[in-house]
């Protein structure tokens, strides 16, 4: 397998171009299913991100119970109700997430989605119905345990960004050499993994990038949800999903990398990243 190391340079000439005569359209249209009851922040930091790395039009589909905490704190996304049970999104949400999805470019799923039936559902029906890259997350990886199949037979790429836990909650096997047991279960399964960690390990299964940005200031909550709505971003606007993930996870850690050399380790925090993006992609 061969294996990269990205670095500033090879990063921004990566990234898509901006048409000087595009317009929101232009820059991907992404869809996000994120959030539940108590857990709102995840919705937020993940359209924010998705936002920063470049996204024309972002739509954040969110239980109905907290619609209206996410529509008063962000400006941007277009926020919209999807039925819930027990403050997360239910099955009823699916004939309505269905008619969505042949628009977009991008769909996450996950992040702070907590883990239910109506979870399941939700999840399997857009790795069934969306003709685009879907990026897994948190709680969008945690529901698949038992329900590997989901990822199987897929027509479109599929990203999933695990930390270790949740990795080994799906069947993955951690060695010594975490680009191998990651390379072992995207091969497997036909999936690009981004192995969220110190050393960050982004793999197809046959060719691999290590990141070297980051540092522990990021072990925070609403760190991974950040970098969820990077990769969904970066899609969005048509790059290939394997160098979005890498590009993706570069872009996240250099953002911590100026956020802790400017607020120190200890203060630093996901709302920080967002905001450090700006002076990353200038």
């Amino acid at each position: 397998m061969n294996i990269f190391e990205l670095d500033r340079l090879g990063v921004l000439s990566a990234l898509p171009d901006r048409n000087p005569y595009g317009h929101k359209g232009t820059f991907g249209k992404v869809l996000l299913f994120c959030g539940s009851r108590g857990f709102t922040g995840a919705a937020y930091l993940a359209a924010m991100g998705a936002l920063r790395a470049g996204a024309g039009l972002v739509y954040l589909g969110v239980p109905e119970s907290i619609y209206a905490i996410e529509a008063v704190k962000l400006n941007e996304p277009v926020v919209f109700p999807l039925p819930e049970k027990d403050g997360k999104l239910s099955e009823e949400a699916i004939p309505e997430i269905r008619k969505r999805l042949p628009a977009m470019d991008a769909v996450l799923l996950g992040c702070g989605m907590g883990v239910s039936e109506g979870t399941l559902a939700v999840v399997r029906a857009v790795m069934e119905n969306a003709a685009c890259p879907v990026i897994l997350d948190a709680d969008g990886i945690n529901v698949l345990s038992g329900h590997m199949d989901v990822l199987r037979g897929r027509q479109h790429p599929t990203i999933l960004t695990p930390h270790d836990g949740e990795f080994l909650r799906v069947g993955g096997v951690l060695g010594n050499d975490r680009m191998t047991s990651a390379a072992a279960f995207a091969a497997e399964y036909g999936c690009i993994l981004l192995l969220k960690g110190h050393r960050t390990c982004v793999t197809d299964g046959q060719t691999g990038y290590v990141n070297r940005t980051g540092n522990p200031g990021m072990a925070v909550g609403g760190s991974g949800d950040v970098l969820a709505g990077i990769l969904t971003g970066l899609l969005g606007q048509g790059m290939a999903p394997l160098k979005a993930a890498a590009c993706g996870a570069w872009l996240h850690g250099a953002a911590g990398d100026l956020c802790a050399a400017e607020l120190g380790q200890y203060a630093m925090l996901p709302t920080d990243m967002l905001n450090a993006l700006s002076r990353l992609l200038k």
